[in-house]
């Protein structure tokens, strides 16, 4: 036991503490929140491209939707580019919104959210349109051909506006920064227009905004000037250390340590999920793009409950199926029966505090390897081609099975992949669980203490 303990106290220590402070961050919580906004718009751009890509998984319907779907595809298929076709656009609007309410509760500032989120969208269309130098003057960039079309600076792509894609994410994030702190630079100095408080508050808004808005302008030349004249944009300079993100969350050795870190969280009683998924949101919807234009990331869009916390972290769906029917302990069959209808939406809070997991050496085992098992089945099956990628954001907590096969486009081996997941968690589980279900019915029956 005192060993047990030393190891949660360490866990505590190297890993909640510093989790905690980077979760505790200003702009942490703002990029996460603006994860959690636009998921709603992503799933519905989804569902039109999943009608979209169906035929290719089930060509017999190849025929049927030529006559039928495919004659108005142009007109919902916009739903699908003013979502995931702007994504970058949604991110930029809540960090600025969220960045600033921040502030604005947690200093007491007269900050207004509306105010920083129009700012930050400001900053961003400010550094989207291509600028060289060329011959000592800088000009908007004009090229269209079987290339590129980019007019007046304006690279067009299939999906509308390619800089406000996946694509522009990061400097979407890097532009609600410079233009909230801006604004809250102004604030903080007085550095603005007051009005008379008999002014109505959306024209005082618009002339507090006037002077950050014209520093925010300035800032975003001087950024864009320096890096044309070196020949660059903060759009290529931030792909550099993104790129290299991204190319680390996509290996195998990434997607484990992605999940190793999520329950090691769970373990000290930290939702690990929300806070390693909001993290890496941007990473995933970027990458779901990137599937759509034809890669093959397994880490994109909801890869995670579709493949890997089946029934919630620690892939627990058919953990809690065994204990609702088949454990001897009365105690186990009770937590299992009230688990099993969240369970199958993945949610499973009920098994992760009343089995408990959190701080429950003797299950941690399994609960790390699990999960560990089922992304590494799901993402060589990606990576290998027997599965297609996922190419649609599902609802996160659509049962087993169904969330893949909506994921990959209608592809029926994403089904079984997920079940096959489920399946081999659940083996996982299953020694551990009856181990412990053996030893919760003795103490039950007042043989022995548990633990």
């Amino acid at each position: 036991m005192a060993s047990e303990s030393k190891t949660f106290d360490v866990m505590e220590k190297y890993l909640l503490g510093p989790m905690n402070k980077i979760a505790s961050y200003r702009i942490v919580r703002a990029i996460m929140a603006a994860g959690m906004a636009s998921i709603p718009f992503v799933i519905v751009g989804s569902i039109f491209l999943v009608i979209n890509v169906l035929p290719l998984s089930i060509p017999a319907l190849e025929g049927f939707f030529e006559s039928t779907f495919f004659k108005i595809s142009d007109l919902y298929m916009v739903t699908y580019k003013a979502t995931l076709g702007i994504i970058a656009l949604y991110f930029c609007l809540v960090i600025g919104y969220e960045y600033t309410k921040i502030f604005a509760d947690e200093e007491n500032l007269n900050l207004s959210p509306l105010n920083g989120a129009l700012l930050s969208m400001f900053a961003l269309f400010m550094s989207v349109p291509m600028l060289v130098l060329e011959d000592g003057k800088i000009s908007l960039v004009h090229q269209v051909d079987d290339s590129a079309t980019i007019i007046s600076g304006w690279e067009v792509v299939e999906n509308g506006l390619n800089r406000l894609g996946s694509v522009g994410i990061f400097t979407g994030i890097i532009m609600s920064i410079i233009a909230v702190q801006i604004y809250r630079l102004c604030v903080k100095k007085n550095w603005v227009i007051k009005m008379p408080e008999a002014v109505p508050e959306g024209v005082s808004r618009a002339f507090t905004a006037l002077i950050p808005a014209f520093l925010v302008a300035l800032a975003v030349m001087i950024i864009n000037g320096i890096l044309v004249a070196l020949g660059t944009d903060i759009f290529k300079i931030i792909s550099i250390p993104f790129g290299f993100v991204v190319n680390l969350t996509n290996s195998w050795i990434g997607v484990l340590i992605i999940y190793f870190l999520v329950h090691a969280l769970w373990l000290v009683g930290i939702h690990g999920a929300n806070i390693v998924f909001g993290f890496i949101t941007a990473i995933t919807l970027t990458n779901l793009q990137a599937n759509i234009d034809g890669a093959n990331i397994p880490l994109a869009g909801e890869f995670n409950n579709a493949y890997v916390t089946i029934g919630g972290s620690g892939a627990t769906l058919g953990l809690c199926l065994y204990i609702a029917f088949l454990s001897k302990s009365k105690q186990l069959r009770v937590i299992g029966k009230a688990s099993i209808a969240p369970g199958i939406f993945n949610i499973n809070e009920p098994i992760i505090f009343g089995l408990p997991i959190v701080y429950n050496p003797f299950l941690a085992i399994p609960f790390f390897l699990a999960p560990m098992a089922s992304a590494s089945i799901a993402y060589w099956a990606i990576k290998l081609k027997i599965v297609g990628p996922v190419i649609a954001q599902m609802p996160w907590p659509t049962p087993v099975g169904f969330g893949a096969f909506i994921s990959s486009g209608g592809d029926f081996r994403a089904f079984i992949c997920a079940i096959v997941c489920a399946l081999v968690a659940f083996l996982i589980w299953l020694p551990f669980i009856k181990v412990y279900d053996a030893r919760l019915a003795k103490q039950e029956a007042g043989e022995e203490k548990v633990f």
